[in-house]
């Protein structure tokens, strides 16, 4: 969720309206395979979990497509998370591998390490603190994971973990015989009403935000490029070899475990750079554990740091609109050579079909670079410009420039939202300054990471 556009009439925003007007590739896609004969390993990255691995484990006990593996990997917990987890699994007929830590290694060196060690084809990472709220979550990913050989990740839309979906959970028949043998356990964080009420207001601010993204600005880059930037990393399936080779492999020797501050960022970034796509899928949905309200702008930090990070390791991606027209040159040439029979036609074609590699993206860049091109520009100078107008005391173009924003904002919004259009008016007024402190919060993160780049020569960066 790094690349948000921070005022709607962003080049992003326009990105994704042409999107949305031009419509999706018409190209009939031919499977890479069958989609029903993949295997499929869940892997579930925890740390202190013992409040949401219930909720976790019912959502995946309750799945049309069962997994043949579920593999949970303890970061070092100090709490029941795996006690809970082996429990929660045997009450219910599950098989489960729980590797657990004595202290914490971080979530790249464990995608890594059940990317090299087990053979299934497809690697869904389901965090802890993570519920799949449709029951055909797994069943979809993995369907159109397989919709093409350039397909390389695919999610749902993911939004805020609720107590009313806390509550929901407990109708289920896994849960209510796991609470039976556990009656001490509780499915609610165990902290005070002032950190309830925090997280009450991160809820709030995220139910927004991820609506507005998932449902129109990455919706429009999906229709237009095939693909988004990066998936959604707390509910997604990889294509497993994929994710070895392209990541993992290539990467490693280079940069360790160290795949700057937020790793599905990186991960997506290096897919669109060797040709991949990264799906996110509009009819299911996942509900994932906010933090509390104070713990938010550390959050941020990781992710726009890891946005700027990921732009810095893959600059040839962010120049792809300076390479537009050598691109162009290139599909012309190609249609010529079909025409006068010096090029054969491709039998199995694939929606948005590109060539995979680097070598490529250097001589001729993506298209999805666009929107990382834009993504970048508008993390770097919308929070400047703003700063300027108040240090300038530019009142009153800032005051219109803000309110405009607004309007437009909450018009897109209730739009998108159909059927909750008040409902999401609402909230849409009510998150508006958070959304403008989110803004200024963001000239921290570029401060710190110009600090880390000229400075003090700091790669280290890692979550």
């Amino acid at each position: 969720m790094a690349t948000t556009p921070y005022f709607i009439l962003s080049p992003n925003t326009l990105l994704s309206i042409i999107g949305l007007v031009h419509g999706p590739d018409k190209t009939v896609p031919a499977p890479a395979q069958d989609w029903r004969t993949a295997t499929v390993d869940v892997v579930i990255p925890t740390f202190n979990e013992e409040n949401n691995i219930p909720l976790c484990l019912a959502s995946l006990a309750r799945q049309t497509r069962k997994p043949e593996r579920i593999i949970l990997i303890d970061d070092g917990s100090r709490d029941r998370t795996v006690e809970y987890a082996r429990t929660f699994c045997e009450l219910n007929g599950m098989e489960l591998i729980a590797i657990h830590r004595d202290h914490s290694i971080g979530k790249t060196p464990t995608l890594k390490r059940q990317a090299r060690e087990f053979d299934s084809d497809v690697e869904f990472i389901l965090d802890g603190d993570t519920v799949l709220e449709s029951e055909n979550y797994i069943e979809r990913v993995v369907e159109e994971l397989h919709k093409g050989a350039g397909i390389a990740s695919a999610c749902g839309t993911v939004l805020p973990l609720r107590d009313r979906d806390r509550r929901a959970m407990l109708e289920t028949e896994a849960l209510r015989k796991f609470l039976s043998a556990h009656p001490e356990a509780t499915i609610y964080p165990r902290v005070s009403w002032f950190h309830h009420m925090q997280r009450g207001v991160t809820d709030l601010y995220r139910d927004v935000l991820y609506f507005f993204l998932q449902k129109f600005i990455y919706h429009g880059q999906m229709v237009f490029f095939g693909g988004i930037l990066n998936p959604v990393g707390c509910a997604v399936a990889y294509r497993r070899s994929v994710l070895r080779t392209i990541v993992f492999d290539r990467y490693e020797p280079i940069l360790g475990d160290d795949l700057t501050n937020s790793e599905d960022i990186f991960i997506g970034f290096a897919m669109n750079d060797n040709g991949y796509r990264n799906i996110q899928l509009t009819d299911i949905y996942a509900r994932s554990q906010e933090p509390e309200a104070l713990r938010v702008p550390g959050q941020i930090y990781l992710w726009s740091s890891s946005f700027l990070q990921s732009c810095y390791y893959f600059d040839e991606l962010v120049r792809s609109p300076f390479k537009a027209l050598r691109r162009r040159r290139r599909k012309q040439e190609e249609r010529r050579a079909l025409a006068a029979g010096l090029a054969e036609k491709r039998v199995h074609p694939e929606q948005y079909r590109q060539p995979f590699g680097i070598d490529y993206t250097l001589k001729y860049g993506r298209p999805i670079g666009w929107v990382l091109f834009m993504s970048a520009f508008e993390k770097i100078a919308f929070p400047s410009v703003l700063l300027i107008m108040i240090l300038m005391k530019l009142w009153e173009p800032l005051a219109i420039t803000l309110a405009a924003e607004t309007v437009i904002t909450n018009g897109i919004l209730v739009t998108v939202a159909r059927g909750r259009r008040l409902e999401y008016l609402l909230k849409g007024l009510a998150v508006t300054p958070l959304r403008y402190g989110v803004l200024l919060f963001d000239l921290v993160t570029i401060g710190r990471f110009a600090a880390d780049l000229w400075i003090f020569r700091n790669r280290r960066w890692r979550k």
